[in-house]
């Protein structure tokens, strides 16, 4: 089974190079149109219906973002976008766990981004995370980013501020809330590391990641505890601790 995909891009050099590294290094993607402008695009994905949209940030007349305004709510595809520089978005993206690859693009790169995609696809993952890309995006500046969770009861956008920590069971995730609210998900706790890392959260432990805002003290006996704002007690790793001290003598500056 082949997934249809299309490109919004306005470069037309960067459109031949990607639709030849699709065509020659990506088998499973069956490459329907290219569009190089807001209104093309949003024709294209509506008229063609694709499972891939290779999406630039960037375009002449608008970006990537307001051309997904336009075709929501009916959100029935994967994004990657891809983008030239370190786009001032990139923290957005990767907080709504959407994907994106730097240009100029590389075939590993593109291979494990359409990988990604297609697993998506067959997991029937719902396309939550671009309308919280979305709600990122347009949030009042100021605002703390959201995340989304998805719990045996639905899914759930939350403000990264009002997490305190998240705990490892296994291979679920409980986040731990200012309003006592506790949420399990079924994902491993590394993929939060690596998406809440740049907004204040630390991996104090294999098993915890806190929000550094929200440690009250730090008890030096035993190796080590920081105490939480509600109370909970999170052991240091010891090849942690220097760098907790540092994030947290940076905090108190």
């Amino acid at each position: 089974m082949k997934y249809k995909a299309v490109i919004v891009e306005d470069e037309q050099l960067n459109r031949h190079f990607l639709s030849k590294l699709i065509t020659e290094f990506c088998p499973d993607l069956e490459l329907a149109g290219s569009a190089s402008g807001a209104d093309d695009a949003v024709a294209m994905i509506q008229s063609l219906k694709p499972e891939i949209v290779f999406m630039d940030i960037e375009l002449q007349t608008a970006t990537g973002f307001e051309v997904l305004e336009r075709v929501r709510p009916q959100f029935s595809f994967q994004v990657i976008f891809t983008t030239a520089f370190d786009h001032y978005a990139i923290k957005a993206i990767r907080c709504s766990a959407v994907d994106y690859i730097l240009k100029p693009i590389g075939t590993e790169e593109l291979q494990q981004a359409v990988a990604r995609a297609i697993e998506a696809i067959q997991t029937k993952e719902q396309h939550a995370n671009l309308e919280l890309l979305l709600r990122n995006i347009r949030r009042p500046q100021g605002e703390d980013f959201s995340i989304s969770l998805s719990t045996s009861e639905g899914m759930e956008f939350v403000p990264l501020n009002k997490i305190i920590r998240l705990e490892a069971k296994g291979p679920y995730t409980t986040f731990f809330m200012k309003d006592g609210l506790q949420l399990m998900v079924s994902k491993n706790l590394k993929e939060y590391e690596m998406m809440l890392t740049e907004h204040g959260f630390f991996r104090l432990h294999n098993s915890y990641i806190i929000n550094l805002k929200e440690v009250k003290k730090m008890i030096r006996t035993d190796g080590g505890y920081a105490v939480m704002s509600d109370d909970a007690m999170i052991a240091i790793s010891p090849k942690k601790k220097e760098e907790f001290m540092t994030l947290i003598g940076q905090r108190l500056v």
